[in-house]
Formats: C-alpha cells, sequence, structure tokens
C-alpha cells in the first residue's frame, strides 16, 4: 500500500510541478514521471538540510512538489 500511496502522491506533485514550471515542454506524462522520482529528490533533499515540512498528504504533496520543480528544473537545463 505504500507504494501505491508513492505513487499517487508522486503523480499529482509531478503534475502540479508541470503546471508551475510553465514551458518545461514535457508534457503530463514525462511531468508525472518526474514527479514521482521529485517525490525522491524532495525526501532526500529535505532529510540531508533537516526540514521537515509536516505529515500526513498535505506535507508529503508538498515535498514531492518542491523536488519535483527542483527535478524539472535540472531535466531542463539538459533538454537545451
Amino acid at each position: 500500500m505504500g507504494l501505491l500511496y508513492a505513487l499517487l502522491i508522486g503523480a499529482a506533485a509531478g503534475w502540479l510541478a508541470g503546471k508551475i514550471m510553465k514551458g518545461g515542454g514535457f508534457g503530463a506524462l514525462i511531468n508525472i514521471i518526474l514527479g514521482i522520482v521529485g517525490g525522491i529528490v524532495g525526501n532526500w533533499l529535505f532529510g540531508v538540510l533537516g526540514v521537515h515540512i509536516g505529515s500526513g498528504i498535505v506535507g508529503d504533496l508538498i515535498t514531492g512538489v518542491i523536488g519535483a520543480v527542483v527535478v524539472l528544473f535540472i531535466a531542463g537545463l539538459f533538454k537545451k
């Protein structure tokens, strides 16, 4: 059940990050996949920095969106 939860939160985070990072040009499906990866990156990044956003769905979604924005930004640098 934890994997399904992580995939759903990551997909929502990727979609939201795609809306935030307008002009990313990756398309909805790639943004969702990058959002799932971004959720992992966000959890790692906040763990390293010692930042705790909150618990529950909202905290996980915010962490995932921030991680997905970072991943989309980095992916955009390699796209050019």
